[in-house]
């Protein structure tokens, strides 16, 4: 299949796209294929402490619901939780953060993934060329590097073995700092089941940034699912 480049500017132009939670979309993404880190849901600090002494420390906690599609920005995450009464603290924060338009919220709680890799992938809809999945180098390299590549949904194995291909900075997918080569077979799932996914057309676009890359495994540690607007 031909690489395609889309037009940035022309993808699906959205004056209001309604997005799902992480919870949800981390839900819809690993039932189509993609390796997601383990995470538990709570709707109170104490319920996040009991989830977080489950899961083992460190943790991530954030602030969850369909009207948040940008935790970080509005200083919804709290990385490198050691216990549970920093986890219950920070839950406890994060909830009283939570604003009238946020809607109904709930807590996420992640371990911590650790990585010296990582790689953005994703689904977008370009007017032009339709259904699209792209593969990145993420991480504070993205910009400087800006190594981004595309091919059109629906993909093959194959199709996906060569957008992995595409991609300049293949020393990155190599053997590096001590950590095995990025499992490619992995990374290849993961791509075909964004494709999977593209045959939904109520799903607008999806997000996994980042994906971070652990004993040679690329495990997604955040997603955002945008779906089409609820026609009354």
């Amino acid at each position: 299949m031909a690489h395609v480049e889309p037009n940035r500017s022309g993808l699906l132009e959205k004056l209001f796209v309604p997005t799902l939670s992480e919870a949800h979309s981390r839900t819809l993404v690993a039932g189509a294929g993609v390796l997601v880190s383990s995470w538990a849901s709570a709707e109170t600090a104490q319920q996040a402490a009991q989830a977080a002494q489950t899961l083992g420390f460190p943790v991530a906690v954030k602030l969850c619901g369909d009207a948040i599609a940008h935790k970080t920005e509005r200083g919804l995450v709290r990385l490198k939780l050691t216990d549970a009464a920093s986890v219950e603290a920070a839950a406890a924060e994060l909830l009283a953060a939570a604003l009238p338009e946020d809607g109904p919220v709930n807590l996420l709680i992640s371990p911590m993934v650790t990585g010296n890799r990582e790689l953005i992938a994703g689904l977008v809809r370009d007017e032009q060329f339709g259904a699209c999945v792209m593969l990145g180098v993420g991480g504070v390299l993205a910009e400087a590097i800006g190594d981004v590549a595309f091919r059109l949904a629906p993909l093959s194995p194959l199709d996906a073995q060569e957008l992995i291909d595409d991609l300049a900075s293949q020393t990155l997918l190599g053997a590096f700092r001590g950590e095995p080569a990025v499992d490619r077979s992995t990374l290849v799932s993961i791509l075909c089941a964004l494709s999977t996914l593209a045959q939904d057309p109520n799903i607008v676009s999806v997000d996994l940034n980042p994906l971070i890359v652990t004993d040679g495994q690329p495990v997604a540690v955040d997603a955002l699912v945008e779906v089409a607007e609820a026609q009354s």
